[in-house]
């Protein structure tokens, strides 16, 4: 049995959606050494079923950067436009990078890989830890202290535990000192599969999709402080619909 198979994501394809967007008006501007990439690329377009839920977190996670000016933002999920155009609003520069979507290309691509290479298995380090290190190499390339804010959503619920610990190191070098990070745990493994974008300063718009990657781990009160452990304040929120979003001020 695969690894893919292991971790109950088949062997489809799935492309990666490692772009930021701009809104259609603005201009293009050159690249800042040591500034994050702005958005680019086509925002991806509505998909299934939606709702709104309020979303303290994101409040409190405003209401924190504030007063910043033009600060720096890293969307871990899809370039949805109605994000991008609220954030580049307040003054964000922002930056959009799919993981779930990276992440299961990975997957499918190693799978490849071992299929076709008879002594791949002999060379690459298979391990959990090994393939978060190997998937982390090509992802999140940013100089550090890049951000002022992550917006994380629930994607550490979909990641394998030894990537979830890899990748929270790594956003960690990318924030900056007061940076602040918005993510949502469940409280038992969901049944279907969610993404979220911004309506307004207290709402998301919840967005029911085809899974993409399965929930791999829920995570208690103590695994998410350790996690997090680096971080001078941490901050939740409990929803009725089984999320709990917690702010993380480095």
């Amino acid at each position: 049995m695969s690894f893919l198979h292991k971790l109950g994501l088949g062997t489809g394809g799935a492309g990666t959606n490692r772009s930021v967007s701009l809104p259609a008006h603005s201009n293009s501007r050159a690249r800042t050494p040591g500034v994050p990439p702005a958005a680019g690329g086509t925002p991806r377009g509505p998909e299934s079923t939606e709702s709104t839920r309020v979303s303290n977190g994101l409040k409190e996670f405003l209401w924190n950067l504030d007063g910043l000016g033009r600060g720096t933002l890293l969307d871990l999920g899809p370039a949805w436009q109605t994000t991008l155009s609220f954030s580049i609003e307040r003054g964000f520069r922002v930056s959009s990078e799919d993981i779930l979507r990276a992440w299961k290309s990975f997957l499918t691509e190693e799978e490849t890989r071992l299929r076709n290479d008879a002594n791949a298995s002999e060379t690459l380090d298979m391990t959990a830890s090994g393939r978060a290190t190997r998937f982390l190499a090509e992802t999140l390339q940013y100089p550090r202290a890049s951000f002022d804010a992550v917006l994380l959503w629930d994607l550490l619920d979909y990641l394998e535990p030894a990537l979830v610990k890899q990748m929270v190191a790594n956003l960690t070098e990318l924030l900056r000192p007061g940076g602040v990070i918005l993510a949502m745990f469940h409280s038992k493994k969901p049944e279907g599969f969610q993404r979220y974008r911004v309506a307004d300063s207290n709402t998301l718009q919840v967005i029911s999709t085809a899974i993409i990657c399965p929930a791999q781990k829920v995570y208690q009160n103590r695994e998410i402080q350790d996690l997090f452990g680096r971080y001078r304040t941490m901050k939740s929120f409990v929803g009725r619909d089984q999320l709990r979003e917690s702010l993380f001020i480095k």
